[in-house]
């Protein structure tokens, strides 16, 4: 059954009611199943998440409270979101990167009334980091373990629910996302049900989502994608297969095994898979795949057609978007193999674009600017309300801070961030121009360019790249060949070149570039080439 089928019997569009609309449809269809072969059915989910909202509410939690939870991706905590859902509480997933002083801030700022958290875990002791958190504050958020499973109570104790709920019930602030912070304290996003779900049903037609799909779902189910993803699984009946931890020879294995069609969810993933398909070279290791949506991060130019080749499928169906406004554009399976190589997708439904010039106005057809966007899958605002004057124009649309182009059939391609530029001898280098073109070179695999501080230049360009297997590593002279081959200037070639075996990566997939510019910050006169100055 095709997602936008399944959507005219969703109730009244909230998590809760996609999902009870989702079990009268296909009760005994699978939704979930993990690593470990535990199999879960739209109806078993329900009634688990049934359960555990009633152990939830002999615990204390009541509709309205901020509730937090670090959690694995697993589907326990899908279990714990939906039945949160069903108590109409305000939930603060947080992803498991952060640390005290992250939480300490989100629990401050989002006014935290509990926090869930696993036993210690992949080497992070999280009960003593959120009791020492809540020690500090007199005890305000009441810290729960959830070293024994989900609360379990009984079904029959819980209040009862409206059939239909009020557009304003369902407009109304359910979660809040806190970004990466890679530049500073993470921000928090209010977003509601109806926010999530247009993002979900726009991603769902998009991917022309259907039944029979298994998409593998291998990144933290705290980011925003997490409960999109069970939005879009709720409104098609497909179901996930989740990997709590991605490491390519033992995930692929779990997802040839459960029959993958749909294997996102990023440059990571991708090149994760490729690398075990090479070693497979006379079949294929997902057979029944379809696409593999990607996102959160700039795909090198040739990834798209390597995995259309070698994985099989229509190839690379890209996305764009981020936690104030997620999956703004999509590709499709129809579309130009050269779109789907070198765009995002165009728009989804209800989504408006804006491609604004320095001084506010909107710039030409083709012509690059930063994106602005105006959706109903638009954050309500931040946490901290004060943030909002400079993040929306008078206009109502969310200055993403992406600079990028779009074309006359509406494609839009990413072509850097306002401020990643980095400024050598007074001149603004744009470190996505220098990044596309190294990945150009048949040696990288990907490269992020960073701008380090520098006595002689004020800043010099740094490159850091990740190999292709079995390749020679680079330095600066053969960077400084393969950009003058392309035509760049000489100015903006790499005067540092540092080789990794696998570039840093946040939750959402980006290149961590605040982490490569730690790493490689020490001064240096640089090393120079022929033709820089």
């Amino acid at each position: 059954m095709k997602a936008e089928v399944a959507a005219t019997a969703t109730g009244d569009g909230s998590l809760w009611g996609l999902l009870e609309a989702r079990v009268r449809l296909t009760p005994d269809a699978l939704v979930f199943v993990d690593e470990e072969g535990r199999r879960v059915t739209f109806a078993q989910f329900r009634d688990e998440a049934m359960v555990a909202a009633a152990g939830l509410g002999d615990l204390g939690v009541r509709g309205g409270q901020v509730v937090s939870w670090i959690l694995p991706t697993s589907i326990d905590t899908f279990v714990m979101m939906a039945a949160l859902s069903r108590l109409s509480v305000v939930q603060n997933p947080i992803v498991p990167i952060y640390r005290e002083r992250e939480i300490a801030h989100i629990v401050d700022e989002a006014k935290v009334d509990l926090l869930f958290v696993p036993p210690p875990w992949r080497g992070v002791d999280y009960p003593a980091l959120a009791r020492s958190i809540a020690t500090e504050r007199q005890d305000r958020p009441r810290v729960l373990v959830l070293d024994g499973g989900l609360p379990h109570g009984d079904p029959d104790g819980l209040p009862e629910r409206p059939e239909v709920l009020s557009s304003d019930e369902v407009a109304r602030i359910r979660w809040l996302f806190y970004t990466s912070g890679s530049t500073g304290r993470p921000k928090g996003a209010r977003h509601s049900d109806a926010s999530l779900f247009a993002a979900a049903r726009g991603m769902a037609h998009h991917l022309a989502m259907v039944s029979s799909d298994r998409s593998g779902l291998a990144f933290p189910a705290a980011h925003i994608g997490g409960p999109i993803n069970l939005l879009a699984g709720l409104l098609s009946g497909a179901a996930y297969i989740l990997i709590e931890q991605f490491e390519p020879n033992r995930s692929v294995a779990v997802l040839q095994r459960e029959g993958v069609t749909m294997a996102g969810s990023g440059t990571a993933f991708h090149l994760g898979y490729l690398g075990v398909q090479r070693n497979f070279p006379d079949a294929p290791i997902f057979p029944l795949l379809r696409c593999c949506p990607g996102g959160g991060a700039p795909k090198p130019p040739g990834l798209h057609g390597e995995v259309k080749e070698h994985l099989g499928g229509v190839g690379i169906l890209s996305s764009w978007g981020m936690t104030e406004a997620p999956v703004l554009t999509m590709g499709q399976s129809f579309d130009d193999d050269d779109k789907l190589a070198t765009t995002e997708g165009r728009p989804l439904p209800g989504v408006e674009v804006r491609v604004v010039r320095p001084d506010g106005s909107d710039a030409p057809l083709g012509q690059v600017g930063e994106l602005r966007v105006r959706a109903p899958q638009m954050m309500s605002g931040y946490v901290d309300e004060s943030l909002d004057a400079d993040v929306f124009d008078s206009h109502g649309f969310l200055r993403t801070g992406d600079l990028g182009v779009v074309d006359a059939e509406g494609f839009v391609t990413i072509t850097g961030r306002l401020k990643d530029v980095i400024i050598r001898n007074g001149e603004n280098i744009a470190a996505a121009e220098v990044e596309e073109l190294m990945r150009m070179h048949p040696a990288v695999a990907d490269a992020a360019v960073i701008g380090l501080a520098d006595v002689r230049t004020g800043e010099r360009v740094c490159a850091v790249v990740e190999m292709r297997p079995e390749m020679d590593e680079l330095d600066v002279g053969a960077v400084a060949s393969h950009l003058k081959a392309l035509g760049l200037r000489p100015q903006a070639w790499p005067e540092q070149v540092e080789v990794v075996p696998h570039l840093p990566r946040t939750v959402a997939g980006k290149i961590d570039k605040p982490a490569l510019s730690s790493r490689y910050s020490a001064p240096t006169e640089g090393d120079r080439v022929e033709g820089q100055s």
